[in-house]
């Protein structure tokens, strides 16, 4: 065998070595969230809660309690979050909302909301449904159907 096919089978091994790691290592954290997003179900609880703004904030601007602040990893510190105003009962609280649901959240409107803690996990209408608002179209998308149309 010559030089370069040696290097070539070493480099390929270490790929495909690296390869399989990563997938271990994918599976692994994947069961870690699955059990924790148990957890946080089975404690969470309904409230009958009116929103009042959503937008996604930096934590620090958000107006979360410092212990929230400190318990966050540093690196997601600086991160924007989906952030929900809402009134539950007579008092206005601050909550973190789950990506998935973000777009679901209607805006002063009242909705029956799932929560653990400050942290929103699911939605539903208390009159009727909720629709999925259609995201925005950008600028060239719009230029692309409007030129496709003709």
């Amino acid at each position: 065998m010559q030089t370069w096919q040696i290097v070539l089978l070493v480099v390929l091994a270490i790929l495909a070595a690296g390869f399989i790691a990563l997938l271990i290592y994918g599976n692994k954290l994947q069961k870690k969230s699955q059990a924790s997003q148990a957890d946080i179900r089975a404690t969470a609880q309904t409230y009958s809660i009116l929103v009042i703004d959503k937008k996604y904030m930096k934590m620090k601007e958000a107006g979360f309690p410092q212990i929230v602040i400190d318990q966050t990893p540093k690196y997601l510190r600086r991160a924007k979050v989906p952030v929900v105003k809402a009134k539950i009962g007579p008092k206005v609280a601050t909550l973190m909302c789950d990506e998935k649901i973000f777009d679901l959240v209607p805006v002063k409107k009242e909705v029956k909301a799932v929560l653990n803690g400050i942290y929103m996990i699911d939605v539903k209408g208390v009159r009727g449904n909720l629709e999925k608002r259609q995201p925005k179209v950008g600028f060239f998308k719009r230029m692309a159907r409007k030129f496709s149309k003709k």
